[in-house]
């Protein structure tokens, strides 16, 4: 997408009535700067094109009443936020508001096909129960680096089986629309960004904390992908040279020490070694044990989940510090499974951030719990489905 095509006038004209709902020609025309022949114009296209409608009258300002104009209520987007062992599918309407959702278990290990032929019988539900008739545009994220233009994985460490897959391809094919493809993370941070608590924020992190790590990184209002499309993969960067192997085949890699798998190992092995009878008793209760029950043990004083949390803390910390001092962003923002961990894991990396950051940057440096929860991922596929559909207006 080039920069002529993302600045077009209907580009800019169908984002603002999706993000601000139905306006007046006259402020269609303030807010785009445009001249009022030009934008007729461009609306009149727009309207026989069923991109757009009138909405009624305006507001009056003085004089002659402006019309109301509105986005096609007809405008379905579906969103897919694919995770290591689940799946989240949503279709929204035309102000990307979810008008249904379905959610169930995968195994991203099982293959590209096993897990995509899951997202498209989850997709044929929500047109069955009547969501949509068609979708106008189909947004994806996964867990792994994505070549953003290609819209396929590119060596994904965690899902075997899918380097290179033509997945914007299959699904484009499947389902009869334009489809993008993106990294989970980078999706949060759009999401986050959109309609989260970094909405107004041009310069932010969003870090996901889930089986892996990533982060998405939000600057002057985009999401910097880097030239590979593997930008805020920091769930690699390495954090202790003598730590546990990774799944990317490292050693000591944030995710291979923190990560949800990380921390059920680790809970584990203390529960196993009778350093935590709150944990062996959850152990013995379930049959494993994973990062909730941590968070559940540590909310009932356990000293062993506390200090694990506090040890994960101090590894995110110390990463985050170093990219909070190359990056000096706005906001940092924590989602994915593991924000569920709370405010003892927020203050542990707010005190590594602050501690270990130079003063001019952490001065103003908010960092926070997401807002969106589960919602982030699907909101921000449901936003870059829109833009690529807006695009080809």
């Amino acid at each position: 997408m080039g920069e002529a095509v993302a600045d077009s006038l209907a580009y800019r004209v169908l984002c603002l009535l999706r993000e601000h709902g139905a306006l007046s020609r006259a402020e269609l025309a303030d807010r785009l700067a445009v001249p009022r022949a030009r934008l007729l114009g461009e609306l009149g296209r727009l309207t026989a094109a069923d991109q757009v409608r009138e909405a009624g009258p305006a507001a009056s300002r003085g004089g002659r009443r402006s019309t109301l104009i509105e986005l096609s209520p007809a405008y379905r987007f579906g969103a897919v936020d694919l995770g290591a062992t689940s799946v989240r599918v949503e279709v929204c309407d035309r102000g990307l508001e979810p008008l249904a959702a379905v959610e169930q278990a995968v195994d991203i290990r099982s293959g590209p096909r096993p897990v995509l032929k899951v997202v498209s019988e989850l997709l044929g539900k929500l047109r069955a129960d009547g969501a949509f008739r068609q979708l106008d545009g189909l947004g994806v994220g996964l867990p792994g680096p994505v070549s953003f233009r290609d819209g396929v994985p590119v060596s994904p460490p965690i899902m075997p089986g899918w380097d290179g897959f033509p997945v914007r391809e299959l699904l484009a094919h499947e389902h009869n629309c334009p489809v993008v493809v993106d990294n989970d993370v980078n999706i949060m941070a759009i999401g986050e960004g959109y309609g989260g608590v970094a909405r107004s924020v041009e310069d932010f992190l969003y870090l996901k904390l889930g089986t892996g790590i990533g982060c998405g990184i939000h600057l002057g209002g985009r999401v910097f992908r880097g030239k590979d499309g593997c930008a805020g993969d920091i769930g690699h960067i390495q954090v202790d040279p003598n730590g546990p192997v990774c799944a990317c085949g490292n050693t000591g890699c944030l995710e291979a020490v923190f990560g949800g798998a990380a921390l059920a190992r680790d809970a584990t092995a203390a529960a196993r070694a009778g350093r935590s009878p709150v944990l062996a008793e959850r152990l013995a209760a379930a049959g494993a044990l994973s990062a909730y029950d941590v968070g559940q043990a540590a909310a009932a004083g356990d000293p062993t989940a506390i200090g694990l949390i506090r040890a994960g803390g101090t590894a995110l910390g110390t990463v985050l510090a170093g990219l909070v001092s190359f990056a000096n962003p706005s906001m940092i923002v924590i989602g994915g499974g593991l924000a569920g961990l709370g405010h003892r894991l927020l203050a542990e990396v707010r005190a590594v951030v602050y501690s270990r950051s130079l003063p001019l940057a952490t001065g103003n440096l908010p960092l926070v719990l997401s807002e969106l929860g589960d919602r982030a991922g699907t909101l921000g596929a449901a936003r870059l489905a829109s833009d690529l559909v807006f695009h080809q207006a």
